[in-house]
């Protein structure tokens, strides 16, 4: 490996270290559900309202349901496999940031995959609050 490339290798793993692997759902036209993958910046002042911890699932969170407001959703144990209306899925872990901004339609479903709860941190965003969602293309 010459300077270049290694300079080049240094650079994309600071580049990297800038942001956070994140999923965001978002309604779709026709009511329905849909996914993106991207990511968040670290280090950003992010405008939210509050936050809490829950271990435990609600009842409405059993069946297909959109997100009951725009929120940050943390994973700090488990691991998720999320579908949206259109049948696709992806999967949620510790080290990726759900953005649910899916707010009426339809919704989406998850499922366990992986450990026996699913432990996480909600933080709602403020109102009309950025998102800083940056969509891998």
């Amino acid at each position: 490996m010459n300077q270049l490339e290694s300079k080049k290798s240094h650079n994309d793993v600071n580049d990297e270290m800038k942001y956070i692997k994140a999923v965001r759902l978002y309604n779709t036209p026709d009511g329905g559900c849909d996914f993106e993958i991207g990511k968040i910046p670290t280090v950003t002042p992010m405008d939210v309202t509050t936050f809490w911890v829950q271990n435990h699932v609600d009842k409405y969170e059993k069946a297909a349901h959109p997100a009951p407001r725009r929120q940050y959703v943390v994973t700090l144990k488990g691991s998720l496999e999320f579908k949206v209306t259109n049948g696709k899925a992806f999967i949620i872990e510790p080290g990726i940031i759900l953005i649910a901004e899916d707010t009426t339609g339809q919704g989406h479903t998850w499922e366990l995959i992986k450990g026996e709860t699913w432990e996480r941190l909600y933080i709602p965003l403020a109102a009309n609050a950025e998102n800083h969602f940056i969509a891998d293309y």
